[in-house]
């Protein structure tokens, strides 16, 4: 049996990722980085048992999904997680269009916060971190089918609350600069 054995720079490298996924999936910056930490620990510990080093990021956010789950079983806490912690600012926007720009990720970030936590953690995944339905699947040990439609749930009713408050924002905004 062929077992790879990899530096802990490779394993570092997707520090970020994990990072990410963690803080969009608890929304606390100091427990997104004690999972990421956590995650990274027993990954490193369990690294003979990856089998091909190009499934290295699905495993670890495999391993970073147990770490989440095994804090919510640990503070018996089934509370909303917060989303989508980087936002897209142009150094040439200006002030009123980052203002604009806040005010829209606020509103997605307030929605997204809505959703089911299991719809949350499947639109981050596949929205956030481009991974395949596949990766989710596995990521999260369920089935593909209920991948697809955690994802068609969680974008439609983000459609539904987020196609009335962004036109209500956008109409305020145009009311301001007349």
């Amino acid at each position: 049996m062929l077992r790879l054995v990899f530096g802990r720079s490779k394993i570092n490298a997707l520090r970020p990722a994990l990072y990410r996924m963690a803080y969009a999936w608890c929304g606390d910056a100091a427990l997104a980085e004690d999972l990421t930490q956590d995650a990274l620990t027993k990954a490193w510990l369990a690294r003979v048992q990856l089998r091909d080093e190009k499934a290295l990021k699905g495993w670890l956010l495999q391993i970073l999904n147990r770490c989440w789950i095994d804090h919510l079983r640990a503070r018996h806490v089934h509370e909303d997680i917060d989303a989508w912690h980087e936002t897209l600012e142009s150094a040439d926007d200006g002030p009123e269009r980052l203002c604009q720009r806040r005010e829209i990720v606020d509103c997605v970030r307030a929605a997204v916060a809505r959703l089911p936590a299991a719809q949350r953690q499947v639109l981050t995944l596949v929205d956030l971190e481009a991974c395949s339905y596949l990766e989710v699947a596995a990521i999260l040990e369920i089935p593909i089918g209920t991948v697809m439609s955690r994802l068609s749930r969680a974008r439609a009713q983000l459609r539904d609350w987020l196609d009335p408050a962004l036109r209500d924002s956008t109409r305020a905004q145009l009311r301001r600069i007349k």
